[in-house]
């Protein structure tokens, strides 16, 4: 992909939410849906082999996690995190305000938002879950809540930069198999190290208020703040703007 089909699927994106904001918020929505799956996918499997091997566990949900990035990149779904780098290359090329690209992110996160939510809730509500699950999840989200803010800012820097990577892949790679199997590696690069990505954390909250595990409003609003903040400094800027200074026309 060059710099000329990156920068025009960024302006069809601006487009789509500014002509067609409903068929935007629901290609939003479905990204949502695909990460929900990836979310109680890996969280089933981590919560099993947990009594067994925690490290084997840990491993499994970092390697399962990808495929909701994987459907996303290959069915069509607008993820917020990865909107934040695309969106941003016709921004510094001049054809395209900052401000402008906001509305685009607020539609895409909210959208994001109701779709994880959604399928996380009912994966519970419907009693799918095993019963480890309760016990994995409410330790898991103490540990998510009990935080640095700058670290948590650094983690969800890095894990922008490490998904926008990935996105970036799916553009660049023409084999089908190829393209899988390098994205699930790259998101394993974000999930095995803990770093913190604000729309999967919406599932993971969602899962915890569904399962009754205590939290704490105010803590989970100030995390979700700087982790979002984190996420579009990693893809817009640690990505965003070496990629579009390699890229842009002489």
């Amino acid at each position: 992909m060059n710099f000329e089909a990156l920068n025009d699927m960024a302006l069809k994106k601006y487009e789509m939410c500014e002509n067609d904001t409903r068929r935007f918020f629901i290609r939003s929505i479905l990204a949502g849906l695909y990460l929900g799956l990836a979310t109680y996918l890996s969280y089933t499997l981590a919560s099993l082999l947990t009594p067994m091997n925690p490290v084997v566990a840990k491993m499994a949900l970092a390697a399962s996690f990808g495929i909701g990035i994987v459907l996303i990149a290959i069915l069509g779904a607008e993820l917020f995190t990865g909107n934040c780098f695309v969106s941003v290359i016709p921004v510094y090329h001049g054809d395209l305000k900052l401000h402008q690209v906001f509305k685009m992110w607020a539609v895409c996160y909210l959208g994001n938002f109701v779709g994880i939510a959604f399928i996380c809730s009912l994966f519970v509500f419907g009693g799918s879950y095993h019963e480890a699950l309760v016990s994995y999840v409410q330790p898991y989200i103490e540990h998510k809540l009990d935080f640095d803010p700058v670290q948590l800012l650094i983690k969800a820097t890095l894990c922008n930069f490490t998904v926008c990577c990935a996105s970036f892949t799916s553009y660049k790679i023409k084999d089908d198999t190829a393209k899988v199997i390098i994205m699930l590696i790259v998101v394993m690069a974000f999930v095995l190290p803990g770093f913190e990505h604000s729309i999967a954390n919406m599932g993971s909250f969602t899962l915890g208020f569904a399962l009754n595990t205590p939290i704490d409003i105010a803590t989970m609003l100030i995390h979700f703040s700087i982790a979002t903040l984190g996420n579009i400094l990693g893809g817009a800027v640690l990505l965003g703007l070496p990629v579009y200074h390699i890229m842009k026309p002489e």
